[in-house]
């Protein structure tokens, strides 16, 4: 697949061999707006429709900062209805990412706060450097909650109580901490955090396409559905799975003891 770049104001695609990378370079701590949004927006809709994209990692080019949430100075300016409306937007964005085929890896090389870490959350896996720096939610401190997401994924991801102290305190941790209540799936020496990242997705790009795309679709979809009901829907993604090419493919390498050719189909 042949490298292609699209540079927008606030972030840049780059896509090859299978892997978009978006890289954040809104400001100085990436603190974001509207008009971010819209961009990160259009990108992941861009992603959805490549056929040839299997991975998707989102960094920022940003030193010290993978996301500092929402501008303040935006926030405080703008009516309460178009904030609500901001908000919406924003999870309606994030949402796609659990709904896309696409694994999503957040490659935190900085400071990981507020809505920063609501977009972090939204994606499949977390890998964090070992000096990035703090991660949390401190919206409590503006007398707010973090609303795009960071009640409602957090707590899902590290469960009630832990979720509930990190959003009522505001107090933020270390990436080592994160690692230990299952924040982050990863942290890497910091000087290796993006390449072993890219090295990770190379691995996923490269191996069974089609099934961990439906391995994904069936966690995040089937986590919001009653046990029996998630199961059935388990059942027909392996139906579709036993009808593949890569079906195929892998159960004829293992028998033939050779390395599979996969084809994503």
């Amino acid at each position: 697949m042949t490298a292609v770049e699209t540079k927008k104001q606030y972030l840049t695609v780059f896509k090859e061999d299978g892997i978009a990378e978006i890289h954040l370079h809104i400001n100085k701590s990436n603190s974001y707006d509207l008009e971010f949004y819209k961009e990160f927006n259009a990108a992941i809709d861009d992603i959805r429709f490549d056929p040839d994209i299997k991975v998707v990692i989102v960094m920022s080019d940003v030193p010290k900062f993978f996301s500092a949430g929402a501008d303040i100075n935006f926030l405080r300016s703008a009516d309460p209805r178009f904030k609500t409306q901001f908000c919406l937007f924003c999870n309606e964005t994030l949402d796609k990412i659990a709904r896309s085929p696409q694994v999503y890896i957040a490659c935190l090389e900085g400071h990981t706060v507020g809505g920063g870490l609501e977009m972090a959350l939204a994606c499949d896996l977390r890998f964090m450097g070992d000096e990035a720096g703090k991660i949390g939610l401190p919206e409590v401190s503006l007398g707010v909650l973090a609303g795009t997401g960071g009640t409602q994924r957090l707590a899902r991801l590290i469960g009630y109580s832990r979720a509930l102290d990190m959003n009522i305190t505001g107090e933020t941790i270390t990436p080592q901490e994160a690692l230990e209540i299952g924040l982050v799936n990863r942290v890497f020496p910091q000087a290796e955090t993006r390449e072993r990242t890219r090295e990770y997705a190379r691995k996923l790009a490269n191996s069974a396409t089609y099934a961990v795309s439906n391995i994904k679709l069936a966690i995040m979809n089937g986590k919001e559905m009653p046990l029996n009901v998630a199961i059935r829907y388990e059942g027909e993604l392996q139906n579709l799975l036993f009808r593949s090419e890569d079906a195929k493919e892998g159960l004829s390498a293992f028998l033939e003891k050779r390395q599979p050719n996969w084809k994503g189909i």
